[in-house]
């Protein structure tokens, strides 16, 4: 669904970030459809699932990572990555109570992000939030989720 939702943001040179990449599938995915001059940002908080990330793809796109159209970071995703901003498509792969600054920043003009919001305990919505080339922004609810939250690692591996 998600990738639905962004496919006119994840054209041929387009820059994507992936906030909770996890496995890296869908990382892999947006990095294809962004293509050779295209470039996906990855990111996690949780050092084993970045590794496991980059296990998973350098055995079966090695060639992305090597490239460098693909790049896995480990950090705070509500804080996305500067470095490689703005992202003309931006995937949430965990809830927020709300839209995080950082990620909004980074948006490009004319891109999109998808989130849901809410927390662990209330009604979860998938947003999506569309940033006018005038920098104004659009946001709208599609459908109810259920996600887990977009936590810190502290509290995530349960050191509250």
């Amino acid at each position: 669904m998600a990738l639905e939702l962004l496919k006119d943001h994840l054209k041929e040179g387009d820059t994507a970030l992936d906030v909770g990449s996890g496995s890296g599938y869908l990382t892999v995915c947006m990095a294809l459809m962004v293509g050779s001059k295209g470039k996906v940002v990855g990111i996690d908080h949780i050092r084993g699932l970045v590794d496991l990330s980059l296990e998973n793809i350098n055995k079966h796109h090695g060639e992305l990572v090597t490239s460098g159209r693909v790049v896995i970071v480990e950090g705070d995703g509500r804080l996305g990555y500067k470095a490689l901003a703005p992202y003309k498509a931006i995937h949430v792969g965990a809830a927020s109570p709300q839209i995080p600054d950082a990620l909004l920043e980074q948006l490009a003009p004319g891109g999109r992000m998808i989130i849901p919001i809410g927390t662990a305990l209330s009604d979860q919505q998938c947003v999506q939030v569309d940033k006018d080339l005038d920098n104004t922004v659009k946001v709208k609810e599609l459908f109810g989720v259920l996600f887990v939250p977009l936590t810190d690692k502290r509290y995530q591996l349960g050191q509250r």
